[in-house]
């Protein structure tokens, strides 16, 4: 290389510049002595710099990207909390990702997409979409609107003389809104009819549960109301009902206070049978079915939980992941619920553990003394294989059914395509959920 003694003149004149300045003056001077703009004499005044421009484009793995550590220069750590933000999740205040959830949302092929990315309007990821490893969020607290890809048939039309119409309710536990379904035989019946108070699961509401259970056809068919409360995106942004929330556990609170608030002021104006009413509901909607018998055994005369949780089950949110894993620890400290019960769980669930349905079998079965059950084995007619055992009490009532759906998820059984988390591979869950409700219920004893 042949020596260049204009060049050496302008780095030494740089040189002077970072022990005179510092070392952000001396880059610019470097900078403009590398394209020879800047003067040898450090007290010429220095020309407008020149910026660089490559002749190439960069390669993709060294352009600079958008987030950044400010003090190091160094690419942020993944962002996995942003990323879930990304698709309209919202983690709670105070939540931290679990240890080794962060590396693995940054290695390839561990996450397909990348931070930021949003789903296309209309766009619904497959049921078997997965979170990394060491991260595993509740199925509707995970992707909004994520039950499956499949194609949705439409529910069948309302029929002449039935009523299916929004309304809200509001006490001192807060405000809600609800659905009520009023078959079109109530005004011909003359006589109190039962009630059934159905709790939608995590992303659905009454509209897409009532498809899904297809409870409103089976209540013009057996002549009964169907009320569906509401849960809301600002309670809970997955809808979830706050059933490992402590304000949400206890009697004349929160979501129990509304949904049983709301259930008596459907009762004031309409001609309920109060021995007939029940409350039932699938996943996060079963474990606030439990907790509502639990704590309104004077009200709801029997209580169906579908995939959920025993009371008391969590606390927070990290216990109700737990939970939703391996089960309640401990005991809740609390009398167990009183009123017949009847549980549905498949024993493949992934999102809530079989072993939670076996723990709120156990606390309605604490009160009665149960012994053995009946237990049969049988096949829905082209659907799956089930065990249903049958416990009655010391004075010979049926207080428990526990229904095993083998090979069952985290779907309601026997629902109907119109909904999502369904499976129409049977049994019927709700036709079956009815006939105990009312057997249940058919006899029982209430102060006027």
């Amino acid at each position: 290389m042949k020596f260049d003694p204009q060049l050496m003149a302008r780095l030494q004149a740089a040189t002077q510049q970072l022990l005179k300045d510092g070392p952000a003056a001396s880059s610019a001077a470097l900078r403009d002595a590398m394209t020879g703009t800047a003067p040898a004499d450090a007290s010429r005044p220095a020309p407008t710099p020149r910026n660089f421009k490559d002749l190439n484009a960069a390669p993709d793995y060294a352009k600079p990207t958008a987030a950044t550590d400010s003090d190091t220069g160094a690419a942020s750590a993944p962002d996995l909390a942003g990323f879930l933000a990304g698709l309209g999740v919202r983690l709670p205040e105070g939540f931290t990702m679990p240890a080794g959830a962060a590396e693995a949302f940054g290695k390839a092929g561990a996450f397909g997409l990348q931070p930021g990315f949003k789903l296309p309007d209309g766009v619904k990821l497959p049921e078997g979409f997965s979170l990394p490893e060491g991260l595993d969020l509740p199925e509707g607290l995970s992707i909004p609107n994520a039950p499956a890809m499949r194609k949705r048939t439409p529910p069948p039309p309302i029929p002449e003389g039935a009523t299916f119409e929004s309304a809200s309710f509001a006490n001192h536990g807060g405000s809600r809104g609800y659905k009520l379904y009023v078959p079109s035989t109530y005004k011909d019946q003359g006589q109190p009819v039962p009630l059934v108070v159905m709790l939608h699961g995590c992303t659905q509401d009454p509209d897409d549960f009532a498809a899904g259970t297809r409870m409103n056809q089976l209540a013009e068919e057996d002549g009964f109301l169907v009320l569906y409360p509401a849960q809301s995106q600002q309670a809970n942004q997955s809808r979830c009902w706050n059933w490992f929330a402590p304000g949400d556990q206890q009697h004349g609170r929160g979501e129990p206070a509304i949904i049983a608030g709301m259930t008596q002021e459907i009762m004031r104006r309409y001609a309920v049978d109060p021995r007939r009413v029940g409350i039932a509901g699938l996943s996060a909607g079963g474990a606030m079915a439990v907790i509502v018998g639990t704590l309104y055994p004077a009200l709801f005369r029997a209580v169906g939980v579908h995939s959920g949780l025993p009371y008391g089950a969590a606390q927070d949110l990290p216990a109700a992941l737990q939970a939703m894993k391996s089960g309640r620890k401990g005991q809740h400290g609390r009398r167990p619920t009183s009123p017949p019960l009847i549980v549905f769980h498949g024993d493949k669930d992934r999102t809530v553990h079989a072993i939670n349905g076996e723990q709120v079998l156990a606390d309605a079965l604490a009160p009665h003394g149960a012994g053995a059950p009946v237990t049969t084995q049988a096949k829905a007619p082209g659907g799956r294989r089930y065990t249903r055992a049958v416990h009655k009490g010391r004075d010979g009532r049926v207080v428990a059914e526990h229904w095993t759906l083998h090979g069952g998820g985290h779907a309601w059984a026997g629902g109907s395509a119109s909904g999502s988390y369904t499976d129409p591979k049977g049994p019927d869950a709700s036709r079956e959920l009815i006939r105990f409700l009312m057997e249940s219920t058919a006899d029982a004893n209430v102060d006027a």
